[in-house]
C-alpha cells in the first residue's frame, strides 16, 4: 500500500541554526491510520509539520536532505499550494489559517474558491457545522468566539478537504472533555474514511481507540514508536511526558461561594452582554478566594468574558467590585490583577524575550529588575532564549514567558486563561508547582482551564457557570 505521508532520511536544518531540528528520521503513514506525535516543546514536532505540509523549506528556508513523500509525491518538486491539495493543517493557532470573519464564510471558503455552486457549499456549512457542533454560531464573528470554538471551527474547514493526509496540532489543547470526546470521534469518522491523519499533542489520555501508534521525539530523532501502555513513569519523566491516564476530580471540587466573607476579589449583581446579544450574567454575583480556583465548563459559556471583567476590561452593564471587601473603580482592577491571556501572541511586544521581562519590570516600577529577571527567566526554563523574539519561540515556552512577565508585579490577583495549553509534561508541572506556591504565599489564582491533570495537581475549589 502507497504510504499516504514519508519521510525517508529526513535532515533538516533552519537557517542561521547551528544543528539540525530534524535529524536522519524515517516515518511511513498509511492511508486510515492515525499517528500521534508527542515529546517536550522544542524537541522537533512543530518542524516535523512544517516538513510535512511544506512550508519547510519553500517558506521557512534552510537545507533539507532526505525526501518528504505525500501519496508518493515529492515535496521538492512541488509548491506549497500544491501539497496542500492533498495534506490539510490545524495549526495549533486556528486564526492563522482563517481568511474571513465570519464562522459561516470560513467554512464555505474552500468550496467557493474551487467554484462550487452555492446549494453545495451551504449543504457542505451546514454538514461540517453540525458534525462539529458550530450550528448555532454561523454568523457570528470569528474574532469573538472562544479559542475552543475557533478550533472546532479549524477542524470543520481542514477535515472538509479531499485529502489524503490532516495534520492537527495540539488539537485538544483548548477544547472541554466533551469537545474532546466528539474530536475523538471525528478523527474514528476520518480514519474509517481512509484518510491518514497524524496528530501532535502533549495530552495523552484522550484517543485510547482511535490512534494506531504514538511516537516520541527528542532532539529531532525518534526515541520510542509502540503503544502508549508501553511507556514507563521514568521513560515519561525523562522526556517530559503526560501522563497517559488522568483521572477527572472536577465534580469533588468545592465550588466557591459567592458571598464568602475572605474574598480577595467579589462581585456582586454583575450584568454583561456583547453587543447584539443576550445576556451572559445578569445580576451575577462572584468571589474569589486565597488559593487556585478552577474555572470549569464548557467552550464558549463565558469563562474568558467573566476572567476580562475581573480585569476591568470589559465594561459591565452593572455591578459593584470590592477588593478584600474594599468597593472599587472597575478601572483600577488591574492594579490588584494581572492576567495572562489564551492566546500569548496578544501580550508579546517586545524584540527579545529579555527586553520582554525589562519592560514588564519598568512598567511595575521594580526598582532593581536584574535579579528578578533572571529568577523568571531560570525557573521558566527560558535562560537560553534570553535574545530570541518572541514571536519566534514554540508556543508553550511564549505561554511560559507571558506568564513570566505577568508575575513581575508580584499580584495579588493572577488570573490565567489556559495556562498549560500547548505545554508538555515538564512545564505542566512547572505551571503546577508555581501555583502551588502562589498558594502557600496566600495568592488568589483563578485559572481557566480544560486540563484534568493540572486540575489534579493544583484546584482545591471551582467556579461554574453554567450554561
Amino acid at each position: 500500500m502507497q504510504a499516504a505521508i514519508e519521510l525517508k532520511n529526513v535532515t533538516y536544518t533552519y537557517p542561521f541554526a547551528t544543528k539540525p531540528a530534524i535529524n536522519n528520521l524515517n516515518l511511513s503513514i498509511k492511508p486510515g491510520e492515525v499517528v500521534v506525535v508527542t515529546g517536550q516543546s522544542g524537541r522537533g514536532k512543530s518542524t516535523l509539520i512544517r516538513l510535512i505540509n511544506g512550508l519547510s523549506p519553500h517558506y521557512y528556508g534552510g537545507e533539507l536532505t532526505g525526501e518528504v513523500l505525500i501519496d508518493g509525491k515529492n515535496n521538492a518538486d512541488r509548491t506549497i499550494a500544491e501539497i496542500a491539495a492533498d495534506v490539510g493543517t490545524l495549526f495549533q493557532d486556528p486564526e492563522e489559517a482563517f481568511f474571513t470573519l465570519r464562522v459561516r464564510d470560513e467554512i464555505g471558503f474552500i468550496n467557493e474558491w474551487q467554484g462550487k455552486d452555492r446549494e453545495e457549499t451551504a449543504n457542505f456549512v451546514m454538514g461540517q457545522a453540525t458534525r462539529f457542533g458550530v450550528a448555532d454560531i454561523l454568523d457570528q464573528d470569528i474574532h469573538e468566539l472562544s479559542e475552543g470554538q475557533k478550533q472546532k471551527v479549524g477542524l470543520a474547514c481542514c477535515s472538509g478537504l479531499q485529502t489524503k493526509a490532516l495534520i492537527l496540532d495540539e488539537p485538544s489543547a483548548n477544547l472541554d472533555p466533551d469537545s474532546i470526546g466528539e474530536l475523538a470521534r471525528t478523527i474514528a469518522d476520518l480514519k474509517a474514511a481512509g484518510i491518514a491523519v497524524l496528530i501532535v499533542d502533549h495530552r495523552l489520555h484522550w484517543f485510547d481507540l482511535i490512534v494506531d501508534r504514538l511516537i516520541v521525539m527528542h532532539d529531532g530523532q525518534i526515541v520510542f514508536e509502540g503503544n502508549k501502555e508501553s511507556l514507563t513513569e521514568d521513560f515519561c519523566q525523562e522526556y517530559g511526558l503526560r501522563q497517559h491516564r488522568v483521572e477527572d476530580v472536577r465534580e469533588r471540587l468545592p465550588q466557591e461561594s459567592p458571598t464568602d466573607s475572605d474574598a480577595v476579589l467579589s462581585a456582586v449583581n454583575v450584568t454583561f452582554a456583547h453587543p447584539n446579544q443576550a445576556p451572559l450574567f445578569k445580576e451575577a454575583a462572584f468571589a474569589l478566594t486565597r488559593g487556585v480556583t478552577a474555572l470549569i465548563e464548557e467552550n464558549g459559556s463565558g469563562k474568558t468574558t467573566l476572567a476580562r471583567i475581573f480585569c476591568g476590561l470589559n465594561t459591565v452593564k452593572g455591578g459593584e467590585f470590592f477588593i478584600k471587601g474594599e468597593k472599587i473603580n472597575p478601572n483600577r482592577l488591574l492594579e490588584h490583577v494581572a492576567i495572562v491571556l489564551q492566546n500569548a501572541d496578544h501580550q508579546l511586544h517586545m524584540r527579545t524575550v529579555q527586553a520582554e521581562l525589562e519592560m514588564s519590570c519598568l512598567m511595575s516600577g521594580l526598582k532593581d529588575p536584574k535579579a528578578r529577571i533572571e529568577e523568571l527567566l531560570e525557573f521558566f526554563d527560558l535562560k537560553d532564549y534570553r535574545d530570541r523574539h518572541p514571536h519566534s519561540l514554540s508556543g508553550g515556552q511564549k505561554q511560559r514567558l507571558a506568564i513570566a512577565a505577568a508575575l513581575v508585579k508580584d499580584p495579588e490577583i493572577l488570573i490565567l486563561d489556559e495556562p498549560t495549553s500547548g505545554l508538555d509534561g515538564q512545564n505542566m508541572q512547572r505551571i503546577a508547582t508555581l501555583l502551588n506556591q502562589l498558594a502557600d504565599q496566600g495568592k488568589a489564582v483563578l485559572v481557566i482551564t480544560h486540563d484534568l491533570e493540572l486540575v489534579k495537581a493544583s484546584c482545591t475549589k471551582c467556579i461554574r457557570l453554567g450554561k
